[in-house]
């Protein structure tokens, strides 16, 4: 189920993205619920966790405002509205699992988040979203621990 949630977040990156991209284009028309459907239904037949995904979408559109004003201490020489759209919805995806995701490990939240960063952002991405979402984690626990890095990152 792992890897299955990993294509999960691709659907709802996918979702999100485009939300936030007809958003800033000003389309009023844009239903988030037909998008969803329809980005669940291109993988149907790979996607075994429907409802983490529509989960994970729908928390992310309802506490984007919130998340928003969490990362914009994390980044302030970025103003949210300048990250890169990919970044900055990779971004919002990681926040909302690290604060509401319990069952899953926040070192798999952030490494997931710099596998989207890698795989659909730009060449910093990765290291962008590491360091925003690792001190975002010692932020909340107040841990001591590094952020997670993936062996690609740790081989550079």
């Amino acid at each position: 189920m792992a890897s299955n949630r990993h294509l999960g977040r691709i659907v709802a990156l996918q979702t999100l993205y485009e939300q936030d991209f007809r958003r800033e284009a000003g389309d009023d028309s844009f239903d988030l619920g037909v998008v969803l459907k329809r980005n669940i239904a291109r993988y149907e037949s790979t996607v075994d966790d429907v409802f983490f995904i529509e989960e994970l979408v729908k928390g992310v559109a309802k506490h984007q405002a919130e998340l928003d004003d969490e990362l914009r201490p994390l980044a302030p020489e970025w103003p949210i509205e300048q990250i890169a759209r990919m970044d900055r919805v990779v971004l919002r995806m990681g926040l909302y699992e690290l604060h509401y995701e319990n069952d899953v490990p926040p070192k798999v939240v952030i490494n997931e988040a710099v596998e989207l960063a890698k795989a659909f952002g730009g060449d910093n991405s990765s290291k962008f979203v590491n360091g925003v979402l690792g001190t975002a984690l010692k932020n909340k626990t107040g841990a001591t621990e590094e952020p997670a890095t993936t062996e690609s990152e740790e081989a550079a």
